[in-house]
């Protein structure tokens, strides 16, 4: 009875544990959340999607799938029904795409926002809003497939091309041209070190002329200095030399004034007498050679004057004088 006894109370224990430990797992596991329908309108395909997939808006968890079906009025377009958290920010301008769970292929519902029209999206079980579905980046993949093969056979040729025998023996020639300058190089740095073993000593005696510069310029710049005192005495010699000029000055408006008043008008009156006496050697000189009898016999008598000369009479008056007389 004992044994029996025992062995009934442990095996209720056991019923009761489990019992207990399929109501725990049961309360935690229990979907709590208010969730709200919204149906996703996919026209790509959907491989890798199966439903309780997960729904995240940019990155977090804020829903799962709950059924993925053919749209019957639109052949070709999936329904995708989700279940979203009611404080998730779906508006007018929210979309999805598919996303893919690292390498297992597993899929799920990636919700983003573009920001165009922020207003929030009602949506009920009765009344399900629709958010549209974009292409994701496999799909991009395929759909950009065609230009991609495309330029990958073009860059196929171009390195086809590059490696050619003709390239090949350029290469050749540009390395070997390489070498031989690296060969110059290293030729003129081999020139250059003795040369280079010079410029220490050539740095020190540029040390020391700008050290003898730096001493000239400070006695230069001394007040009591060389170049001070030359200034100064040249600057006297300047001032004596003016002085001299404005005494030279004075002593030219002197003279000049002098010349003006005194000696310009009496060689102007030699002047005078110089052409008076030119004209009268010009007349005697005339006379002369009209007459040369003149030297011995005298000048002849002065011509009648004329009309309008000193002395003209007319032929009657001079006829009448004599009668007169």
């Amino acid at each position: 009875m004992e044994n029996k006894s025992h062995a009934f109370w442990a095996g209720l224990f056991t019923v009761a544990l489990l019992v207990a430990i399929a109501l725990a797992a049961f309360l935690f596991n229990v979907d709590r959340s208010v969730r709200v329908p919204y149906d996703l309108i996919a026209r790509t395909s959907v491989t890798g999607l199966s439903t309780d997939a997960a729904v995240r808006y940019r990155g977090l968890d804020v829903g799962k799938v709950q059924s993925i079906k053919f749209d019957r009025t639109h052949p070709g377009q999936i329904l995708i029904r989700i279940l979203v958290d009611t404080n998730a920010p779906i508006t007018h301008s929210t979309y999805g795409s598919l996303g893919f769970q690292g390498v297992t292929g597993l899929a799920f519902i990636q919700l983003d926002d573009s920001g165009r029209d922020t207003s929030a999206l009602p949506s009920s079980a009765k009344d399900v809003a629709q958010i549209p579905m974009r292409p994701g980046l496999l799909d991009q993949l395929q759909q950009r497939g065609d230009v991609l093969l495309r330029k990958l056979d073009r860059v196929a040729d171009d390195v086809d091309r590059l490696l050619s025998p003709e390239m090949i023996d350029q290469f050749h020639g540009t390395a070997a041209s390489i070498q031989k300058a690296a060969d110059g190089v290293a030729a003129i740095s081999q020139q250059m070190a003795p040369v280079a073993g010079k410029l220490p000593a050539t740095i020190n005696q540029l040390d020391r002329t700008l050290a003898s510069t730096n001493t000239l310029i400070t006695s230069l710049n001394r007040p009591d200095g060389p170049f001070e005192t030359n200034l100064n005495k040249v600057g006297t010699a300047a001032q004596q030399a003016g002085d001299a000029l404005m005494s030279m000055d004075s002593t030219i408006q002197e003279l000049s004034a002098r010349v003006g008043y005194d000696t310009l008008p009496r060689v102007n009156s030699l002047a005078d007498d110089v052409r008076s006496a030119a004209r009268s050697v010009d007349r005697a000189a005339d006379t002369f050679s009209n007459n040369p009898s003149s030297l011995l016999f005298g000048a002849p008598p002065a011509a009648a004057p004329g009309p309008g000369e000193a002395g003209f009479r007319w032929p009657a008056a001079r006829a009448a004088a004599p009668a007169a007389r």
